[in-house]
């Protein structure tokens, strides 16, 4: 986005290269991180860990899950400052378990526990606040996609025959958040890699059936996509990479213009290496992403074409946004920081 002007959510307005971190209230690698507002915003990871602002960052609330210590919440899903949804996995594999507060995190409610070899969710997203779904890698020969209609109180397998066949060594990235986008009320998509092709997941009515497609990103056992976005029903984006090359240039951005039936390389260049999560940003006035990776973050006003980097050396594993044009970022060592994106 040409133009733009940079301020820490919270404090003065800064230098539109030099954002700030700020602590969370704990020390936790975050991976799950939602946005509810311009004031609320939750945060999540290891070691069943998250963390939650009510006051724009001012000040955090950080705690664990109870009976959670050795799950890693990689994603979040917050409906406002009481009820949130997180989702974690266990990074050995055969674990994954689904929890709901409705208190502020006072409370927690399971809601949804898999042991099966092979369970290992990679991503959660809702449409409203109470119909979602999540989706894992492989289990039995099929992907193991859940759904909620009812504010998590069931979830419910979507049978294997709804869904096209896993390539040999397919499987999803659960390193942002990011790796599942929904759109209006009925859409959803999510990225994969690992196999020889990285493809794009697609449902048109809610996670009940699926369609493929593949991308040209490139895809081998450590590389794929990582992150998804859509601002509407046609047009989205995705990014990604290989996890072992974290400084390497490479094509790691690629857009949609007919709801994921197509790709194409966005033609741009983010900082080099692997891009881990990625975001539109609502209320900006024009199209306008935000992604981050393990080499930094950075902005686009075109679709991913040209690319305004946000110098921070530490970079950030996710993103999330609100309406209005307020970023955030989350990453190790429970940092989190914060950006305003004011177009003019």
């Amino acid at each position: 986005m040409t133009g733009a002007l940079l301020c820490l959510a919270y404090l003065a307005c800064r230098g539109a290269d030099h954002p700030e971190a700020q602590f969370s209230g704990t020390t936790a690698e975050l991976r799950g991180l939602t946005a509810a507002s311009e004031a609320v915003v939750w945060a999540a990871g290891r070691n069943g860990s998250y963390a939650r602002t009510t006051d724009g960052g001012a000040t955090w609330q950080a705690d664990t899950v109870p009976g959670a210590s050795e799950l890693f919440f990689i994603d979040v899903h917050a409906v406002d400052a009481n009820t949130a949804y997180l989702l974690g996995t266990h990074f050995d594999g055969g674990h994954a378990r689904i929890y709901k507060t409705t208190d502020g995190g006072a409370h927690w409610s399971l809601q949804y526990s898999d042991s099966a070899p092979g369970v290992f969710f990679d991503g959660m997203a809702f449409w409203d606040a109470d119909h979602g779904v999540a989706f894992s890698d492989p289990v039995d020969g099929s992907f193991l996609i859940v759904r909620t209609d009812d504010g998590g109180a069931t979830w419910r397998r979507v049978p294997a025959e709804n869904i096209p066949p896993p390539l040999s060594g397919e499987a999803g990235f659960a390193a942002s958040g990011t790796a599942m986008a929904v759109w209006g009320t009925d859409h959803v998509w999510f990225g994969t890699g690992g196999g020889a092709v990285a493809r794009v997941f697609r449902s048109g009515d809610r996670g009940r059936s699926w369609a493929v497609a593949e991308t040209p990103l490139p895809a081998d056992a450590s590389s794929g996509i990582f992150g998804i976005a859509f601002r509407d029903s046609l047009n989205g984006v995705a990014v990604g990479g290989d996890y072992t090359e974290r400084d390497e240039p490479s094509d790691n951005v690629i857009r949609t213009r007919d709801g994921g039936l197509t790709w194409e390389i966005a033609g741009g260049s983010l900082p080099a290496g692997v891009r881990y999560a990625v975001t539109y940003v609502p209320g900006t006035g024009r199209p306008t992403l935000v992604a981050s990776g393990p080499s930094g973050w950075g902005y686009s006003g075109d679709e991913g074409t040209t690319w305004v980097v946000l110098e921070d050396s530490l970079g950030y594993n996710t993103v999330s946004a609100a309406y209005g044009g307020m970023v955030w970022a989350a990453g190790t060592e429970g940092r989190v920081a914060a950006v305003t994106l004011q177009p003019h």
